[in-house]
């Protein structure tokens, strides 16, 4: 008899809704956020990875280190001017147009430096293009989910 209320108790207790977080409005899931971080770990990892073993001379390295730096920072700003532009928050024409630029100019040089590596085969500089990419992507997706929950948050 006392197995059969359990299983009653443990019925009751499926039907019962479950505990949710609140995500505040405008505010982006804890999968899409989780999804950034890991597209932008993933990049980066990969990149430092294929730098730390390729067998290129150490002051290649550090020019395509660089520019990695370069250009996740210049897209951070990009992304975060545009945002500010958007919203009403005053940018100056001159910093709007440097982060463009700087953007520009750090995916100009990633192609560039790809183009004329003679040392790295096609398959590496295919590898170091993509991983350099994603990186930027979700640097500036990490910085949106970063805003929307900062700006969800301060909505109350």
């Amino acid at each position: 008899m006392s197995n059969d209320n359990e299983v009653v108790l443990d019925k009751g207790k499926q039907n019962e809704p479950k505990m949710k977080v609140e995500r505040k409005e405008g505010e982006p899931t804890a999968a899409f956020k989780g999804a950034s971080w890991a597209a932008l770990l993933v990049g980066v990892a990969a990149y430092l990875i294929g730098l730390f073993n390729a067998s290129m001379q150490l002051n290649e390295k550090g020019y395509y280190f660089a520019v990695l730096i370069f250009g996740l920072y210049a897209a951070v700003s990009l992304q975060k001017a545009v945002r500010d532009k958007e919203e009403g928050i005053p940018v100056t024409n001159i910093y709007y147009g440097i982060s463009w630029f700087a953007l520009i100019v750090s995916i100009s040089l990633m192609g560039i430096g790809l183009y004329n590596a003679g040392s790295i085969v096609l398959s590496e500089k295919g590898f170091y293009g993509m991983s350099f990419v994603l990186s930027i992507f979700a640097a500036i997706t990490v910085q949106k989910n970063i805003r929307d929950t900062q700006r969800a948050r301060e909505k109350e």
